[in-house]
């Protein structure tokens, strides 16, 4: 099957962004972005499909099932192909994977309605932690399902590799100085789409500390909300600013707020270029302004290059940070039961 103009023309098709831990946060950093684009997107993770299938899967209404999966073979990935299958009437399905030899794409292959677009080479990442194959299936997501044309999308990818190659030699230098510190939290906020985009950043350090530093993720308007507790003396805070002027007066709301406090060990805004009226601690990860969903590459490049850096300074391996096998780089001891439809 081949994505075409008029499955998107259909009335009333919905389309599922869905995955498992890091590929279910891809969708989530995405969902708003293709919203905008027209789309009824909404993201949701296999793990609540497979669960709870009659509460996001509408037997009458045409959907198309975006899954992102980087093996291919994790037991929920699977089980929500089969239930969109068995429970919804017409229902097409789009898979994003690193592996040729996944579950997944050998279903794509044998179904007229499932389209398989195949990460790069060296994309099907072997650490524990997904980091080339988030940023791949994110980037094949917004190309394939949103309205950019080739010629521009082909210059935009372009662009954010000049922006990123340039931007990594300076942000190591950043990135070792708060590896250094003894932060035993780690706070990431983001608005909008950036909220997915923190809520990857979180998942990060969390499996690459191996725990040993404790994560968690909001929006900036949401922080106050209880949220806000979390953050103490051995608490980090780093905020992913949106480049729409509008949002971004929320962003800089929080910052001040939790700057004026000063209860947090260190607090850093990254941002797009240069936020008028900012004072504190911040890194520019672009010199040129971008727009949120292709803020996401540059943010979530930093990071994961925190992520890494805090686990080697906590002796830790960060391809394989739980070596006794508790937590697996694909999820194991899952039982998929059968689902009846009346």
């Amino acid at each position: 099957m081949r994505l075409s103009s008029a499955l998107f023309a259909l009335p009333g098709l919905r389309v599922v962004l869905t995955g498992a831990g890091t590929s279910a946060y891809a969708g989530e950093a995405i969902a708003p972005w293709l919203s905008c684009q027209g789309l009824d997107a909404r993201a949701v993770a296999t793990t609540d499909i497979v669960s709870n299938p009659l509460e996001y899967l509408t037997p009458e209404m045409p959907t198309l099932l975006v899954s992102f999966a980087r093996s291919g073979n994790s037991p929920e990935s699977v089980a929500a192909v089969a239930v969109a299958d068995q429970l919804v009437k017409n229902i097409w399905h789009l898979i994003l994977t690193c592996n040729e030899e996944g579950e997944l794409y050998r279903y794509a292959q044998q179904s007229e309605r499932a389209c398989c677009h195949l990460m790069p080479e060296g994309s099907n990442d072997k650490s524990f932690a997904m980091t080339s194959s988030y940023s791949c299936m994110t980037l094949a997501a917004i190309t394939l399902l949103g309205k950019l044309p080739r010629t521009e999308a082909v210059s935009q990818v372009e662009r954010l590799a000049s922006i990123v190659e340039a931007g990594m030699p300076q942000w190591a230098d950043k990135v070792n100085t708060l590896a250094k510190l003894d932060y035993q939290r780690l706070v990431i906020l983001g608005s909008g789409g950036l909220a997915g985009v923190a809520r990857e950043a979180s998942l990060k350090s969390l499996e690459l500390s191996a725990g040993r530093v404790v994560t968690a993720f909001e929006s900036s308007l949401g922080f106050r909300h209880g949220p806000k507790f979390l953050i103490d003396g051995q608490t980090l805070v780093v905020q992913l600013f949106s480049s729409d002027t509008y949002t971004q007066q929320y962003d800089l709301d929080m910052f001040r707020e939790i700057h004026s406090n000063k209860m947090a060990l260190s607090h850093l805004a990254l941002v797009p270029g240069v936020v008028s009226g900012l004072e504190g601690e911040s890194v520019s990860v672009a010199a040129e302004q971008l727009d949120d969903i292709w803020l996401t590459f540059p943010y979530i490049v930093f990071a994961q290059m925190l992520a890494m850096t805090k686990s080697l300074q906590l002796g830790l391996t960060p391809d394989n940070p739980c070596p006794t096998g508790e937590v697996n780089r694909v999820v194991q001891g899952v039982t998929i039961y059968p689902f009846a439809t009346e």
